[in-house]
């Protein structure tokens, strides 16, 4: 018997070691190996499945077994109730970074051209969505990886976005514009000897958008600092951080004479985007 209920519960039961949502990610894997939604296997549990099915699933699972971040295998996720696609070119969106979305669009006039830039872009998460959220305002996105850049490109068409620039850029380095309203970065910020680099999915993600020398801090001071000469009078940065680096972001901030610098705390209660206003 391979029903859709049997197969599931087979299959969350051989992810359970390494799977704290073992029977999400067979769920979402089922899925893709059917080409459907998982109302779908929720609406005909009884439904029998075809071998060239189970044979198409049972490849998804070894994957994961294997350790492959569920995002890797289908090749996308969510993030601000859109699909972005993602390879092991760029880091799986988390739902952390919301956090500097919603600060970012509270600095963002609904209907004025601000400009603001997106530096590491990635998959392009934040940029297109601030973009969408504001499309009245001028988005830049930069990064040094062509492969990422080319993932934010997908997504940025995917989205039918049309008011952002990307830059293949480290950090400013190669920006034309150099007067931002608003500047956000979700930079690697963990520390390069982290034990967490060598667990769950950060494994599979590319070290160089995780990581960083300095305990982590070194392209947050990069940023910090350049960050002064690309910023309007009264304009405003952002940045992402690990959950213990509040003090020293802040200290980073101040030290660099930011104003009314402050630390915000992402849905689990964990200090994670420090802002400061440049005057």
């Amino acid at each position: 018997m391979h029903s859709i209920k049997s197969v599931l519960r087979d299959a969350a039961d051989s992810l359970a070691l390494i799977s704290g949502s073992a029977l999400l990610d067979a769920e979402i894997l089922l899925c893709q190996a059917l080409n459907q939604s998982r109302p779908h296997l929720r609406a005909w549990p009884d439904k029998q499945l075809q071998p060239e099915q189970i044979k198409a699933f049972k490849a998804l699972l070894a994957q994961r077994r294997q350790g492959t971040p569920i995002a890797y295998i289908t090749g996308n996720r969510e993030f601000w109730s859109r699909d972005f696609q993602v390879s092991p070119d760029v880091l799986i969106p988390r739902p952390d970074t919301e956090l500097l979305i919603e600060l970012s669009l509270k600095l963002i006039p609904a209907d004025e051209p601000v400009k603001v830039i997106d530096l590491g872009t990635g998959s392009g998460i934040i940029a297109i969505t601030l973009a969408a959220e504001r499309p009245h305002a001028q988005i830049s996105a930069t990064d040094f990886s062509l492969a990422a850049l080319r993932i934010a490109q997908v997504n940025a068409e995917k989205h039918r976005i049309n008011n952002i620039q990307f830059y293949h850029s480290n950090w400013f380095a190669d920006v034309p514009d150099t007067q931002f309203d608003l500047i956000v970065s979700n930079p690697p910020y963990i520390a390069e000897d982290d034990v967490h680099l060598q667990q769950g999915d950060v494994r599979f993600e590319p070290q160089s958008a995780l990581s960083a020398p300095e305990q982590g801090l070194a392209d947050i001071r990069t940023i910090a600092g350049a960050a002064r000469n690309y910023l309007k009078p009264g304009g405003h940065l952002l940045i992402e951080h690990g959950y213990n680096q509040q003090q020293q972001a802040q200290t980073l901030f101040k030290d660099l004479h930011y104003d009314n610098v402050q630390t915000y705390k992402d849905l689990s209660g964990q200090p994670r985007v420090t802002h400061g206003q440049w005057n």
